[in-house]
């Protein structure tokens, strides 16, 4: 069995059925909710976007709230002003340019204000179950620490060196228990090796 394999079928035991853990109900709740958690956890994230879209229960509303609400609201995850800005754009832009629908238009959604190529692929992964690959900060360590990317590697370089390793049909899932292994297993600090079952594969643990 070569390595690729064994980290399939790893993950395959660890997150059968991987899902995302930010919680919506529309596209358009998915995408903000996505531009919020940079720089902050699905779980911090969660606790603030109930309140925000129940306030906001459309993207008219939310488009002409007032910022300094919007702010309050989701001050606790962090740079809160720029992203309340983002907020407000997004559902304007949707609003009166999309006509109400997130669309799949990579270039019109990266022209968004706040959405990267890291958004996009998550949302168009999860919402409209694309194949794509996203790298965040947990996919980019695991990667790295596993051999499927080299150290030097940008987060783009990551993603196409991932896409070569897996099948497209899997892309989806792969991503999603890759940032479920980093996130409760592959941690930045004090990772789970011992219990690790690709321990004798891992970078970090031979430095270490």
């Amino acid at each position: 069995m070569n390595n690729i394999n064994k980290i399939e079928d790893y993950l395959d035991s660890l997150y059968p059925n991987p899902k995302c853990e930010l919680n919506y109900n529309k596209d358009y709740e998915l995408l903000i909710a996505i531009v919020l958690s940079a720089q902050a956890t699905d779980k911090s994230v969660n606790l603030v976007t109930p309140k925000l879209f129940s306030k906001y229960p459309n993207l008219k509303l939310l488009k002409e709230a007032n910022i300094d609400d919007i702010i309050s609201i989701i001050r606790s995850i962090g740079t809160y002003n720029r992203k309340a800005f983002y907020v407000k754009e997004i559902a304007r832009i949707l609003d009166e340019e999309c006509n109400g629908v997130v669309p799949t238009d990579r270039d019109l959604l990266e022209s968004m204000p706040g959405v990267g190529r890291k958004v996009v692929n998550v949302f168009l992964s999860e919402f409209y179950h694309l194949p794509n690959i996203a790298v965040d900060t947990h996919v980019n360590r695991v990667s790295k620490r596993l051999g499927l990317a080299k150290e030097k590697d940008d987060v783009l370089k990551v993603e196409r060196r991932l896409e070569k390793c897996f099948s497209k049909d899997n892309w989806a899932k792969r991503h999603l228990q890759l940032v479920l292994f980093g996130r409760y297993h592959c941690k930045s600090i004090r990772p789970n090796c011992d219990n690790c079952l690709l321990k004798d594969i891992c970078k970090y643990k031979e430095k270490k």
